[in-house]
């Protein structure tokens, strides 16, 4: 959604849309477009986070379209049924990486 086009339709139409998008999708990414992000679409941006608190609605801005369509790939990329094993498997190393090289844990231990 474009910013700007945010800021000068209906608040409450649009929210209705995205409702009924988060209804339809199972994980929901909301795509913030703007030139330039400055107070009043980082306001449009926290209105719309504090109105759907709790839900699957994810919200990322974003300020051209060669960054949105990066950023469709990845999404694409990552929650593609091999990239998600991948991902879990490196995340869980990771983390198991970290508690084995943590002072608090080595001084918890001793």
């Amino acid at each position: 959604a474009d910013t700007q086009d945010l800021l000068m339709t209906r608040e409450e139409m649009f929210f209705k849309r995205i409702q009924k998008f988060i209804n339809i999708h199972r994980n929901s990414f909301l795509v913030l477009s703007a030139a330039r992000h400055g107070p009043e679409e980082w306001n449009v941006t926290f209105r719309i986070q504090r109105r759907f608190l709790g839900s699957n609605l994810r919200i990322i801005p974003v300020h051209n379209t060669a960054e949105t369509v990066k950023l469709m790939l990845t999404i694409a990329k990552v929650t593609s049924k091999p990239q998600v094993d991948d991902i879990r498997y490196q995340m869980a190393m990771t983390k198991a990486h970290i508690i084995e090289n943590s002072p608090v844990w080595k001084m918890l231990q001793e």
